[in-house]
């Protein structure tokens, strides 16, 4: 008796065991990995969207990674921004402090050189490789060292030279803020601006008069001059005023009071036995009074313009033997030290760096060194460091007095000049939208991690209980097979 057939089915039985096996294996693959499938071809219909939906979530992990940069530097540059104005206050606050050293300098202006050195380290903060205030040249340091700013390289001029060359133009050969003070007549006083014209020292600005028998005219001519002429003697306590322009835009005062005294104070003129006498002496008191004017608040003034010069665009030098020099020139990379070293083009400094926060957003948050808020408060410290006063000056402590004033007021930023909290909002502008784009995109994230997780994901208890199932039918399927297999001929018989 023949049997046959046994092979064949034994094959396909083999080939079920197999097939089961093969499905218990990825069933319990998917139970530990939590997905369908490890090819997209194993998703069905949904591959495609998948693939659309992942690119998404893709471009929206680069997009918080660059949110995520971006805020650090930006949380960096507030910090240091707050840093300098935190200094330019401690400085405005010892401005005031103005009792001269033993080495020539106040408290105020130890105060200064120390923050301005804050300043410059600040400035030159860097992130990574970028350094935050070189606006386009991030790859560079945004400004030179203190001691090349303030004491030039030996071979290029520093701000402290700048500032000597400008205080010797507005003062002139004579000390007297380039004013020429003659007496046209026997019974006149003149006081005129120097001739040829000047951009430095004084320039006149009116006179007022309560003198008797004194005529007053002016300012008027070329160059403009104006002048007093006795026609009889004043009265004691009248008065004459001369009113000058200083080179930063402000103006000062001279006010002369006749008196009989032989032995005048500061700011009076004795009257004399005649109008001429009286003139003369006069012509002595305003010498004096402008020669004292100059020593203090135009030394002061010139300091604080020279720093203007300095640290406002191209250096601005003095043309030519400063003190008889009528003209500025700018000054060359050759022969002047430029404090700042970044990029200086006319695009806006915001604009000089810029991220990509959404599919249609960028935000805008580069910044330059030389920007007005921050150029402002460093070339007003950098003005009250380098000043110095010789010991036995007998002007010393009201030249202190006029240029911490002046550096006092200007620390307190006068309106229509930008301030370093201007700058602060608009980084903190950018912030906003940062942070609003990064909430966006966390709850897109979430949305698209849902549906992706329906398209690929799977359900444990599903995936548990298939796998119990196809357990079940494997195990009695090779307990089946096991039998058949103990099949003989003898057990067939």
């Amino acid at each position: 008796m023949s049997i046959s057939g046994i092979s064949t089915r034994s094959a396909l039985t083999v080939q079920s065991l197999v097939d089961m096996r093969r499905q218990l294996d990825d069933l319990q693959r998917q139970l530990g990995s939590g997905e369908k499938s490890v090819t997209y071809a194993g998703l069905g219909l949904d591959r495609g969207l998948l693939v659309g939906l992942r690119n998404r979530f893709t471009t929206l992990e680069a997009f918080e990674s660059s949110i995520d940069n971006v805020d650090v530097r930006l949380n960096i540059a507030q910090t240091s921004l707050g840093r300098l104005a935190e200094l330019g206050q401690t400085v405005k606050s010892a401005a005031f402090q103005s009792s001269i050293q033993g080495n020539g300098t106040t408290l105020a202006q130890t105060t200064a050189m120390s923050s301005l050195n804050e300043m410059l380290g600040l400035l030159n903060t860097q992130i990574g490789d970028r350094y935050i205030y070189s606006g386009l040249a991030a790859d560079q340091p945004s400004v030179a060292t203190l001691e090349q700013i303030m004491d030039g390289d030996g071979v290029r001029a520093g701000f402290k030279q700048i500032v000597s060359e400008r205080k010797q133009a507005d003062l002139g050969t004579l000390g007297l803020g380039r004013m020429v003070i003659t007496a046209p007549t026997a019974t006149s006083v003149q006081v005129a601006e120097e001739a040829p014209p000047t951009v430095f020292g004084f320039k006149l600005s009116s006179i007022s008069s309560a003198l008797a028998n004194a005529t007053v005219t002016g300012p008027a001519g070329v160059p403009p001059a104006m002048s007093v002429d006795f026609t009889g003697l004043p009265n004691a306590g009248e008065t004459v005023e001369f009113r000058f322009n200083l080179p930063d835009g402000s103006s000062e005062v001279i006010k002369l009071t006749a008196t009989t005294s032989t032995t005048p104070g500061p700011n009076e003129f004795t009257i004399g036995a005649t109008p001429a006498s009286t003139a003369g002496n006069l012509q002595t008191a305003l010498t004096n009074s402008i020669a004292t004017l100059a020593s203090t608040s135009l030394v002061a003034v010139s300091a604080i313009v020279a720093a203007d010069n300095f640290f406002n665009g191209t250096p601005q030098r003095v043309s030519g033997p400063p003190a008889t020099a009528t003209a500025l020139v700018a000054g060359t990379p050759a022969d002047t030290v430029s404090w700042y070293i970044g990029e200086d083009g006319l695009a806006p400094p915001r604009s000089t760096a810029t991220a990509r926060v959404d599919t249609s957003i960028s935000v805008s948050y580069g910044m330059r060194a030389n920007e007005e808020g921050i150029r402002w408060i460093v070339q007003n410290v950098a003005a009250l460091a380098a000043v110095t006063y010789a010991p036995g000056d007998p002007d010393a402590v009201a030249r202190s007095a006029a240029l911490t004033s002046r550096i006092g007021a200007n620390l307190a930023v006068p309106i229509g000049t930008q301030k370093i909290q201007d700058i602060e909002a608009e980084l903190a502008g950018a912030q906003v939208t940062l942070q609003s784009a990064a909430d966006r995109h966390r709850q897109t994230k979430n949305t698209l991690s849902g549906m992706m997780q329906k398209i690929e994901g799977v359900s444990t208890e599903q995936v548990a209980a298939e796998i119990l199932a196809l357990q079940t039918r494997l195990q009695a399927s090779l307990q089946t097979t096991s039998l058949l297999y103990q099949t003989s001929l003898v057990n067939y018989l």
